[in-house]
């Protein structure tokens, strides 16, 4: 409802595309800076409350909106600013919510959850453009935004009510700028969310066209008003879940992979209808089919990130796909509104389709069913580390040292094995890692890694997943003899103030 009355209200305010498309970028931008801090957030505290404050900041955004809508003394730049302030909330708000999804169903029930939930974000597309466009034809956009800031009564009550059941961490959590280093560490070791990543990139920069200009092409080029305008965004929400009550069954048949490639090319087909179509009639099956596209690309996108996130770090690798996800979006908008301004929204939309079909093939290379049946479940962890005398949390950095003894035709095939050990180590919190050949003893390798605490490595083994347990294992049986691997722990003393840890071989 806030989108088609902000959308509409730009185009009378000030109609130019570019201003138009502001309103899309003040939607999403503010996801793109805040959605990561967002995430780690919701990593380290009581996810209840977080959820109750931002759906508070965004009731009073919204409500704000309406009030001086109403009172006439809304300006085009009021307009984006207090819709930023709703992006905000909005920011805040979504990682921490798709995270509590594996928590409510088990594991072989994510994937229909994942898309049940996308299913009911569409439903709300199509029913509130409608609500929004008999509202704004009746009334004008003012009142749209104050029942947007009533509806979220429903969301606090839902959300206060709500009692997590998930077993928590004995230890204290984590600070906000570890939480915020730590998450950015589990991202550049995994190629799943890298994956995602790029292919988020690839689909949202091209899709943003489609709600860029929308409002203005049925104002302006259609000549329609609210009611159209609010129809077509309903095809769009119906398509969305026609397909998406569909989509179970395709992803039994085809890889996620094709459904997303799939969902790329229809989405430049609807785009290119948009570009260039101006009848009502007409646009109508255009955004029924652009609502299936959508659908199939972000539905795939988020079942895929949610599957490759062990529990302790879920919320942060969402909100990394949906950095990825706004600020594509932002970037589309703004691109293609500037775009518009030079030219057309016809040229633009062209271009945008182009764009995405170029970027679409060559992020195709990365494959998001590479992952698809990773377990990263959590796994018995190993006993908790002892010493022989007093340590705080604090205490550290801490260096272990792995010792193995191989044999040398095994050397090359026990260093890739370590390759995996390694990106599992720096994943879960480590900050230094190292592999070592004795050289008076060629059959003696150590395994050095540090972590910056105790507290840290007490979390590491809280972190273990059974992918980690697989990649120990594999590394595990080229150590020959007959007792495990001898493990070391060191506490730094005397360390300085300021550490450098330079070896990630």
């Amino acid at each position: 409802m806030h989108d088609v009355g902000a959308g509409w209200l730009m185009t009378s305010l000030a109609p130019d595309p570019f201003m138009v498309s502001l309103v899309q970028v003040s939607v999403v931008l503010p996801g793109f800076l805040l959605t990561l801090p967002a995430g780690a957030l919701a990593d380290i505290v009581d996810r209840r409350f977080y959820l109750l404050t931002a759906i508070l900041w965004m009731a009073l955004m919204a409500g704000g909106l309406g009030l001086i809508t109403i009172s006439g003394a809304v300006t085009p730049w009021s307009l984006v600013a207090l819709t930023f302030g709703l992006g905000i909330g909005t920011a805040m708000m979504m990682p921490t919510f798709s995270a509590l999804i594996p928590d409510l169903v088990p594991r072989k029930e994510l994937t229909a959850a994942v898309t049940l939930s996308s299913i009911s974000q569409n439903i709300t597309r199509a029913v509130g453009p409608a609500i929004a466009g008999g509202v704004i034809a009746l009334a004008g956009p003012g009142p749209v935004f104050l029942l947007n800031a009533i509806s979220f009564t429903a969301i606090f009550i839902v959300i206060y009510r709500y009692r997590s059941k998930q077993p928590r961490s004995t230890l204290p959590s984590e600070r906000f700028i570890g939480a915020l280093q730590t998450g950015f560490r589990f991202f550049r070791q995994s190629p799943a969310l890298q994956t995602i990543m790029i292919r988020s990139v690839a689909f949202f920069i091209m899709m943003s066209g489609l709600f860029a200009f929308l409002p203005l092409i049925v104002r302006q080029e259609v000549g329609a008003g609210p009611q159209i305008y609010g129809l077509l965004l309903a095809s769009l929400g119906l398509g969305a879940v026609t397909l998406g009550l569909a989509l179970p069954r395709f992803r039994t048949q085809f890889s996620s992979d094709t459904i997303l490639m799939a969902g790329t090319i229809i989405g430049a087909l609807a785009l290119l209808g948009l570009a260039y179509i101006r009848s009502t009639i007409l646009l109508v099956p255009v955004m029924f089919v652009a609502g299936g596209s959508w659908i199939s690309g972000v539905s795939t996108l988020q079942v895929s990130t949610q599957l490759s996130l062990p529990a302790w770090i879920r919320a942060r690798g969402i909100s990394t796909f949906m950095f990825s996800f706004l600020g594509s979006m932002a970037l589309g908008a703004a691109s293609w509104g500037r775009l518009a301004s030079a030219t057309s929204t016809t040229i633009a939309l062209s271009v945008a389709v182009v764009f995405g079909l170029l970027f679409g093939l060559a992020a195709s290379r990365w494959k998001l069913s590479d992952y698809a049946e990773i377990d990263y479940s959590a796994a018995q962890p190993p006993g908790e580390p002892t010493s022989s005398f007093p340590l705080t949390p604090h205490d550290g950095p801490v260096m272990l040292n792995v010792e193995y003894l191989i044999d040398p035709t095994d050397r090359t095939a026990f260093e890739e094995a370590m390759r995996d050990v390694r990106r599992m180590r720096l994943r879960n919190g480590a900050v230094a890692w190292g592999l070592f050949q004795d050289a008076d003893n060629e059959h003696r390798f150590i395994e050095t890694f540090i972590d910056p605490t105790w507290l840290t490595h007490l979390r590491q083994q809280e972190r273990v997943t059974v992918e980690d347990m697989e990649f120990k294992q594999v590394a595990e049986a080229f150590h020959r003899s007959t007792n495990p691997p001898k493990t070391s722990h060191f506490i730094a003393r005397g360390a300085p103030k300021r550490r450098h840890y330079r070896f990630r071989m």
